[in-house]
């Protein structure tokens, strides 16, 4: 039976859930194909908050890929090229959301699953969950979109190390690694996913959003032009600033909304 991606709504947080059952949420193409229209859906609704990435059953988030396709759909270096293609479209639409993302992990990340989570803003696993990226045993290389967000979170060293040795370890070595940012027991696991979107939810979108924009300019080393710092200044003029500081004043929680 081929994978599956659902979209659900809890007031202002989206939830994808991946699912593939018979081979703990391992990713095919029916799933990638299903995740584009739906990030790009998501992208352009400006009532969304926070969208958590999780899979489905609590038993893995993502194993990597459904090696049960590479006969049929990656079979040669251009079958490869297009199902590459594929996959760095689903994951550049999930990086360049404009809201905050959550991967809620539990259990397996590994290979592909652990592209879709390092291109989340945030990751947050529990204590049981799995890391790697042992491709070298199937033959093949990370493709280089997917290596660029390990090597830009993990750094070159750590890239290398995770790669070369192909190991499968546990959610310690991932907040070493930088690969996660908070493990949590699996009994506080769901309390933490809300009250981390509760907490993202209760800023300012517009804030959330430059603050995305400006982290991520800030990792290219070329300078600065006047024109990106004084667009940091531009919140000042909007609706959510004169709200933000008109609650803090009065004592009473905000009501953003998003202009």
């Amino acid at each position: 039976m081929a994978g599956t991606v659902t979209l659900t709504r809890d007031g202002v947080v989206a939830t994808l859930t991946l699912s593939n059952p018979d081979r703990l949420n391992a990713f095919d193409k029916p799933m990638w194909l299903a995740l584009i229209p739906l990030l790009r859906r998501l992208g352009a609704d400006g009532t969304v908050r926070a969208v958590v990435l999780r899979g489905a059953g609590g038993r893995a988030f993502s194993p990597g890929a459904d090696i049960s396709e590479f006969e049929t759909e990656r079979n040669s270096p251009e079958q490869g090229a297009d199902y590459g293609v594929l996959m760095d479209e689903g994951l550049t639409l999930l990086r360049d959301l404009p809201h905050p993302t959550l991967a809620a992990i539990q259990g397996a990340c590994c290979g592909i699953g652990l592209a879709v989570a390092l291109a989340c803003d945030l990751r947050v696993c529990t204590v049981g969950s799995r890391f790697g990226v042992p491709v070298s045993r199937l033959g093949i290389s990370m493709a280089l979109p997917e290596l660029k967000l390990l090597h830009d979170i993990a750094g070159g060293p750590a890239a290398l190390e995770i790669l070369l040795e192909g190991r499968v370890f546990g959610a310690e070595e991932a907040k070493d690694k930088r690969l996660v940012h908070r493990l949590v027991a699996d009994d506080a696991f769901e309390g933490e996913i809300a009250a981390t979107c509760e907490r993202i939810a209760g800023g300012a979108p517009l804030a959330a959003r430059l603050h995305k924009q400006f982290v991520r300019r800030l990792s290219d080393p070329a300078p600065l032009s006047e024109a990106e710092i004084a667009e940091c200044y531009h919140c000042f003029g909007t609706e959510d600033f004169r709200e933000g500081y008109r609650a803090f004043l009065e004592k009473r929680k905000p009501v953003f909304k998003g202009r």
